[in-house]
């Protein structure tokens, strides 16, 4: 039987779903969907067609084309695959899939097939392509939805967009507005919230006493010098000027110098020029007696290769150099944030400065620029004179500037009459709603009918997502998070509680004497600018066999933030008191940490009752309570016990543990944070060391600190810690989890932290699944493989970023088919975990 499919070709994806509906039916099966550079393409053919040739009884030749041909599979309710006839047309064949339906013997390896790695990328972007259509849609439909019940909303979103805000926080701040609200109250509300949010340096006083360099950073033409002369006459009226000293470092531009030179006879303070890093150098060496130097730099486009150069420049300094950037209020808000990026790409800005305010139309980008990446305003300029026209920032008067009425009526905003429907009254608006939910009806159709003519064996999937589901890993959990992730009606509230039952449940089946909670940190980098934040989090890990079995909740910290001397960057400062508060049944919870925390949070610890277990170098200084001497733990005598055998590094090893009393040493941490000599805590010390069996040789010591009293044996201690160390690679999966539910946006994205509670939970799933044993892991981790192109090597683990994205496309393929998994064909078997060394070193 011959079958011809159509290509259809159009603009936009909509135009050629019309083109196909129009030619073919409303029951049309599309077979691709694809960019190119005419337009969008779409192969299509007539529903009655592909089910001629899935009936017929012997396979079809196929037809000589400049296409290659492809298997089209039986439907997802067969049981065994069964030869099938080809169809000539322009979809490349996926790649096979192994199968586990039937049980293999113990001794016969697990066989896979190697795919073809470039058709199923290009299956997979197809699913992708499609998906996005129909969450697109879907939000299109939810949108209206929401604009013909509640109208309100759409105006206020207008007001805010024509005022210059984007429309990621226009959104974000709407979320939340309750329905059946007044124009006038929306208002009120928005209001209240921007005044909120708006991030504002108040303290001028402070600023001037602290003193310090300041540099002036932005592109050209921002208004810097001007600027400058601004905040010097403000510190000569201030503190007189004999304490304030002016720095250029302009010699690109014609007259820059003297310009500056002007303003510095004027206020009678001394103006100096620097070329670059050395002069700047000996010229900051100079001014070290002045309590303020304000430098004014070159300017530069936000797309100058030199801007980098200058940031490397400021920071070579003998002073720190705190940077304040200005920001035209001219600028379009794209503008303002590519100017953001390039200025704060490796370097942390102190806060920004409003120029040109006067000038501005649209002054919501900056408040949305601010707000968004957390930049503190210090001051606002509106005008040329000096010093009148620059006033501290004022969060009321800066909100309260952006909705002020306008002389002229803007003409690139488009009015409220411009954006009227045709359908205005209820009864249309709620037809487009109708018609606009039932073509994203037909596109899902479309999208599953293309999934079951690539997909080489559905059951096959639907096998391993039942084997999945009852493996007691978490995996219909991270599922239902995955889905959660595009659900503009799930917000982060409702996944924190929903991550919270379900690691109560985890910790009550899981859990026998005790809760071990894991505290550690990873680093991450936005999508879309490379902002630099830092993410911590806890992990719940049971007390039976160490595997993480929870992530309930999340903590994020920009580079803004990031310091040595911040106090929330220190180990469990964020999770151990949120966990303090959440109830976890009558088990007491020990906080494990791979680093020694704070001597203030151990103290603060003692006295809230909270247990912990850290990893301690050798150099840490204690006095041993047995002698009364101070000493390091590396060079303490300890006993150890009956060693029992052991397998590190591949040798054959011996494993022994010692435990003895010990104070800290007072120091100038304790000292500095309040803490008397004879309030250092005293701690219990665990000592682990492993011997070569042959030779007596020391492999490995390891030395903890815990507020634990002797009720634990010091060997639970040490297999506490253990599994804590082999389980502290699981936070790095965030990364992984968080590029599969959407990624990380910049700052002021709504979803961000939703989506890092989702990829916490996520990564729980993905670890036990990579740490489990049996058959059914074995034949997981192999589809899986298949899935992403790399089949499993005999003697070579899988690893856990590749898992995880086999992982979510699996997650792809089975919402396209619809299939939800039943019962269980294997259910694991829980066992201890041999106690593992390998990173105790």
């Amino acid at each position: 039987m011959r079958t011809t499919a159509r290509k259809f070709v159009a603009a936009t994806s909509r135009e050629a779903l019309r083109l196909v509906r129009e030619a073919l039916g409303a029951d049309a099966i599309v077979l691709t969907h694809r960019a190119t550079a005419e337009g969008v393409e779409i192969v299509a053919m007539v529903e009655g067609e592909v089910q001629g040739v899935l009936q017929g009884s012997a396979p079809a030749k196929p037809v000589a084309a400049a296409v290659p041909s492809m298997p089209v599979a039986a439907p997802v309710a067969r049981v065994a695959p069964a030869p099938l006839p080809t169809v000539p047309v322009p979809v490349p064949a996926p790649a096979p899939v192994a199968s586990m339906q039937a049980p293999l013997p113990a001794q016969a390896p697990v066989q896979v097939h190697a795919p073809a790695a470039a058709p199923a990328d290009t299956v997979l972007e197809e699913l992708h392509s499609m998906r996005g259509m129909i969450e697109e849609q879907l939000a299109s439909v939810v949108w209206n939805d929401r604009q013909r019940r509640d109208p309100v909303r759409g105006r206020l979103l207008r007001t805010l967009l024509g005022a210059g805000f984007s429309a990621r926080l226009s959104k974000a701040m709407l979320e939340k507005l309750p329905t059946g609200r007044t124009y006038a109250e929306g208002m009120a509300y928005v209001r209240s919230e921007l005044i909120r949010a708006v991030p504002v340096h108040e303290d001028e006083d402070a600023l001037f006493a602290a003193g310090g360099v300041y540099a002036l950073m932005g592109p050209t033409g921002v208004g810097k010098t001007t600027t400058t002369a601004k905040l010097a006459a403000r510190c000569v009226m201030r503190f007189g000027a004999d304490k304030l000293a002016l720095v250029t470092t302009d010699s690109y531009r014609i007259g820059a110098y003297e310009q500056l030179r002007i303003y510095g006879q004027i206020l009678n303070v001394p103006v100096y020029a620097v070329k670059d890093a050395a002069d700047l150098h000996l010229v900051l060496q100079d001014l070290r007696e002045k309590h303020m130097v304000l430098i004014d730099t070159v300017g530069m486009s936000q797309r100058d290769r030199a801007v980098p150069e200058q940031i490397a420049m400021l920071g070579q300094s003998p002073r720190p150099v705190k940077k304040l950037l200005l920001l035209n209020a001219t600028s379009h808000g794209d503008t303002l944030n590519e100017v953001v990026h390039a200025y704060r790409h490796g370097n942390e800005l102190a806060g920004c400065i409003f120029t040109k305010v006067d000038e501005a139309t649209h002054p919501g980008a900056l408040i949305d620029t601010v707000i968004r990446h957390r930049l503190p305003v210090h001051y606002i300029s509106s005008g040329q004179k000096v010093p009148e026209n620059l006033m501290q920032a004022d969060r009321a008067q800066l909100v309260d500037s952006v909705f002020q009425p306008r002389q002229h009526s803007p003409l690139f905003v488009p009015a409220e009459g411009d954006l009227q429907e045709d359908a205005a009254s209820g009864a249309a608006s709620q037809q487009a709603v109708q018609k606009a939910q039932g073509e994203t009806d037909l596109l899902r159709l479309k999208y599953q009918n293309l999934i079951r003519a690539m997909a080489h064996d559905a059951q096959e999937l639907a096998t391993t997502a039942s084997a999945l589901a009852g493996a007691q890993i978490g995996f219909e959990r991270a599922r239902s998070l995955w889905r959660q992730a595009t659900d503009e009606r799930a917000g982060q509230k409702a996944v924190l509680q929903d991550l919270l039952v379900h690691a109560r449940g985890e910790v009550a089946a899981a859990c026998e004497t005790h809760v071990l909670a894991l505290c550690g940190q990873v680093g991450l980098r936005s999508n879309e600018g490379g902002d630099a934040y830092e993410c911590h989090g806890s992990l719940l890990l049971s007390d039976r066999t160490g595997l993480p079995l929870a992530a309930p909740n999340q903590w994020l910290s920009t580079a803004a933030t990031r310091g040595a001397k911040d106090a929330a960057r220190k180990p469990g400062a964020r999770q151990v008191p949120w966990l303090r508060q959440q109830d976890f049944g009558h088990r007491p919870m020990v906080h494990l940490l791979t680093r020694l925390p704070g001597i203030e949070a151990m103290v603060q610890w003692q006295a809230a009752g909270q247990r912990w277990l850290a990893r301690a170098p050798g150099s840490t200084a204690v006095i041993d309570m047995r002698t009364g001497a101070p000493d390091t733990l590396a060079r303490m005598d300890f006993e150890f016990g009956e060693a029992r055998p052991v397998r590190f590094r591949g040798k054959a090893a011996l494993l022994a543990e010692s435990q003895a009393d010990v104070v800290l040493r007072f120091n100038a941490a304790a000292m500095a944070a309040g803490i008397a000599r004879d309030e250092m805590p005293a701690l219990r010390c665990v000592a682990t060391r492993v011997v070569d069996a042959r030779t007596g040789n020391v492999l490995a010591q390891v030395h903890a600190l815990s507020n634990i009293g002797p009720e634990v044996s010091a060997r639970q201690l040490a297999q506490w810690l253990g599994w804590a160390v082999d389980a502290e690679p699981c936070f790095r999966l965030l990364r992984d989890g968080v590029q599969l539910v959407g990624g990380i946006g910049e700052l002021g994205d709504p979803d961000i932290m939703k989506r890092l509670l989702i990829a916490g939970q996520m990564s729980t799933t993905v670890w036990r699944l990579l740490q489990a044993e049996g058959e059914w892991a074995d034949r997981a981790r192999a589809l899986l493989g298949q899935l992403m192109g790399r089949p499993a090597r005999n003697g070579r683990a899988m690893s856990g970023s590749a898992l995880y994205a086999g992982v979510g496309k699996l997650f792809l393929l089975l919402d396209a088919l619809g299939t939800e998994s039943t019962a269980p064909v294997q259910a694991p078997r829980e066992s201890a975990q041999p106690q593992k060394l390998e990173k105790q070193d």
